[in-house]
């Protein structure tokens, strides 16, 4: 495995940028129904906030997971915030309006969104698109 040495924390010696309790730290194992739905302004989409300070069974506090949840044959409205994404399309087919440009994107597809990217999404396809939504930090 290759050792990784070029970012804050990982250099030899130096402290992690979150320091390991002392207690024995459990995970949280949940699924979608765990997740807290949230409707996004301008879009006829719903999300599933799985991974968020607000989800008392998984309260992340670095970054968030949602599942989004795009009928077809309609578009997301345009949007862009202070929160670095990746999009991850789980199901179906459509269309991301990325800065302007026009990309397809299907299942198994990646899209990292730097902070402040423009960015919408058009379902094109005749089933509902299900797209992993992962940012950093969390979403309001």
């Amino acid at each position: 495995m290759a050792k990784i040495t070029q970012y804050k924390g990982y250099e030899k010696g130096g402290e992690p940028p979150i320091p390991k309790p002392k207690e024995l730290v459990q995970p949280n194992v949940v699924t979608v129904q765990d997740g807290l739905p949230v409707k996004f302004e301008g879009s006829e989409g719903i999300g599933v906030r799985v991974l968020h300070p607000t989800n008392p069974k998984a309260p992340s506090t670095n970054f968030g997971l949602t599942v989004y949840y795009l009928p077809p044959h309609v578009t997301s409205e345009m949007a862009s915030h202070y929160t670095e994404e990746c999009y991850f399309i789980l199901r179906g087919e459509g269309v991301m309006i990325l800065a302007g440009k026009r990309v397809p994107v299907k299942t198994g597809t990646f899209v990292h969104l730097p902070a402040w990217c423009e960015h919408a999404v058009d379902n094109t396809g005749e089933e509902t698109l299900e797209i992993l939504v992962c940012t950093s930090p969390t979403n309001p």
